[in-house]
């Protein structure tokens, strides 16, 4: 868990895409560690009968990455399958001007045995009403109990183990989704509105259930040794006879926090593991995405400078980042480009002026230029990323 490479592996795995009234981006590095334990998930439209609805997730492995790898496969679908998640559509009057209308059934194919023809009823509306955030939570609370227990049937030996950090979207609502250290945030207004918590051992309700189940906390981890109190998998840690799941040392039960879309106040949600957390705080990355979103729609390039900031701002850790925009999310403008452009150009030159002082033959000491860059004072560089970001 604690082995480093000589140089980090800067080569990222990148994905994007649109649907839903969404855009997307993902960028994933290994970084120093010596192995890649992270994963990820981006899905635009839920099986079940959930089209309208998208779910985005990132995965960070430790000692191994078979339940990350394996939740990024399956977490979604132990989430909308199982029954206290499932929408139980009925059959419903509407009317759609004058029109009669077929009801489709929840796969939303149309099949003779299971459409119904409907005449016009006055004061109808055309819309599906979305599950209560109950059954929503309820249903993501057991997908992850689900699959913890699948896992450890599946394999007594597997070692590894996973936070979870997720956003499920509907047309209404935002289910943001945490089990462990890894965090999600949404910006809305131009600031941080809401963040999940990390679930730390030093936590007094994480410790007191570390304690309930005869482990300590040492050094600020579960028996000194284990840094996150809730994951999947870790089931080394879940083997306290006469505890349920969720009392064990390491409970693998998500927080689930329900908002209220607002339109176009919201602006983006992150998706982060703690290699992004370590070196900036919620409001220097959310800073730092609004003034990338206004130099780039590429959402892609965006997600890759996050990554290569912590880089040099000097996390140590696999990183990945999902960001989700709204069609409320910062637009690129004129000004941002030129200033950008501006700053560039000012830096290369200062770089040229540097190295020149240095009047000799050696390989130009990019520490030093980097220190000297540090001590001085830069106009516009952006917000939250600093000299790192460039």
């Amino acid at each position: 868990m604690g082995a480093f490479l000589d140089k980090p592996k800067m080569e990222k795995q990148n994905v994007h895409g649109e649907g839903n009234g969404l855009r997307y981006g993902v960028s994933s590095m290994q970084g120093w560690r010596v192995e890649m334990e992270d994963a990820h998930t981006a899905v635009i439209g839920l099986p079940h009968g959930l089209e309208p609805w998208s779910f985005f997730a990132v995965y960070d492995g430790h000692a191994g990455s078979q339940v990350a790898r394996y939740c990024c496969e399956h977490l979604l679908e132990h989430i909308t399958s199982n029954s206290d998640f499932q929408v139980n559509f009925t059959h419903r009057h509407t009317q759609i001007e004058g029109q009669h209308v077929l009801f489709i059934n929840r796969t939303h194919r149309v099949e003779k045995l299971e459409c119904f023809l409907f005449g016009v009823v006055q004061g109808g509306g055309g819309e599906e009403e979305e599950p209560s955030v109950e059954r929503v939570t309820s249903g993501i609370r057991t997908g992850f109990l689900q699959i913890d227990e699948h896992m450890r049937e599946m394999s007594e030996r597997n070692r590894s183990g996973s936070t979870a950090v997720g956003a499920m979207i509907s047309p209404r609502r935002i289910f943001l989704i945490n089990c462990g250290d890894s965090r999600g945030l949404l910006s809305r207004a131009g600031v941080v509105h809401f963040s999940t918590q990390d679930h730390k051992p030093s936590n007094p309700l994480e410790k007191q259930r570390i304690q309930n189940a005869g482990g300590s906390v040492m050094i600020q981890r579960v028996n000194g040794s284990l840094a996150v109190s809730r994951a999947l998998g870790d089931f080394d840690y879940k083997c306290v006879s006469g505890k349920g799941p969720t009392e064990q040392l390491v409970s693998p039960e998500p927080e689930v926090y329900a908002i209220e879309r607002s339109g176009a106040e919201d602006e983006f949600i992150i998706l982060a593991c703690d290699g992004i957390w370590d070196v900036m705080t919620n409001e220097e990355l959310c800073d730092f995405v609004r003034s990338r979103l206004q130099v780039t729609e590429d959402l892609e390039r965006v997600c890759n400078e996050i990554v290569d900031t912590c880089l040099y701002k000097g996390s140590r850790d696999n990183m990945s980042v999902v960001l989700v925009c709204f069609s409320g999310a910062p637009k690129v403008s004129s000004e941002a480009v030129q200033r950008e452009a501006e700053l560039d150009k000012y830096l290369e030159n200062r770089v040229e002026e540097i190295l020149k002082k240095q009047n000799d033959d050696r390989v130009p000491d990019l520490v030093h230029v980097m220190r000297t860059l540090a001590s001085e004072s830069i106009p516009n560089l952006p917000p939250g990323g600093e000299l790192a970001s460039k």
